[in-house]
């Protein structure tokens, strides 16, 4: 059973040729949905055959649920610039009859880096992303873009996921998660208190150190642990401000 990868871009000139090759071993066509980016990343995308289709950005659900109908095959495979398929995921994919599966989607084990720090306390965070796109597609709604289906199958296999460069990186762009996270909380007619940004961010400190195990794994675990409990903080302070500016 051939697979269609669906890789959504917006100025990837640095991660496209990796992430292509990465998914080339296992996937017979490769569709890039861009953005309009302003630099070389449809260039390099279409010279490693790659058939790249421009689309004004829906969001993220929008923008791989708006892929998926252009793919030339039912199974697709949706995998971020940013992300690689590891040895293992490369294996299981090999390994399954999907002609005859019981299942309408994969999900992976997802391992992600900060520079060349693996985050253990972030693993496995599961992600589904090889999916038949008669039974079930990605939702358009909200922040966090998943497949719609409960009837899913969790593979050994992992999904390498190099999100940032470094905690300089890191911290700029939670701003981005930060804002986003506010302004979607308020149209979902969410509001908070003077307390809440206290609350929250204490509690996200103490999930991620204690719960979670972070105090446990070095300064990556500290580091991660402090921008968690800033972004959570920031979030419910935002959405006081955008209450307050309504008002």
């Amino acid at each position: 059973m051939k697979i269609t990868a669906n890789i959504i871009t917006l100025n990837e000139e640095k991660n496209i040729a990796e992430v292509i090759k990465s998914v080339q071993e296992v996937c017979d066509e490769v569709l890039v949905v861009d953005s309009f980016s302003s630099d070389k990343t449809c260039e390099i995308a279409e010279s490693m055959g790659a058939k790249v289709i421009k689309q004004e950005y829906l969001g993220d659900g929008g923008q791989k649920a708006f892929g998926a109908p252009l793919a030339k095959y039912d199974w697709v495979l949706s995998i971020d610039a940013d992300e690689r398929l590891d040895v293992n995921a490369l294996e299981s994919i090999k390994s399954l009859d999907l002609e005859n599966s019981k299942y309408d989607a994969y999900s992976f084990a997802r391992k992600t880096f900060v520079g060349k720090n693996f985050i253990k306390l972030w693993y496995p965070d599961r992600v589904t992303r090889l999916y038949n796109r008669q039974v079930c597609a990605y939702t358009t709604e909200g922040g966090h873009a998943k497949v719609d289906t409960q009837n899913i199958k969790d593979l050994e296999a992992d999904m390498l996921h190099y999100s940032y460069e470094n905690y300089s990186h890191m911290i700029k762009t939670s701003h981005k998660f930060i804002t986003r996270g506010a302004r979607l909380a308020y149209e979902d007619g969410k509001r908070a208190s003077c307390i809440d940004p206290f609350i929250h961010g204490i509690g996200a400190l103490f999930k991620t150190l204690v719960l979670k195990g972070g105090a446990f794994h070095g300064v990556n675990g500290w580091n991660v642990a402090v921008i968690s409990a800033f972004s959570s903080y920031m979030k419910y302070a935002l959405l006081i401000e955008l209450e307050e500016n309504d008002k």
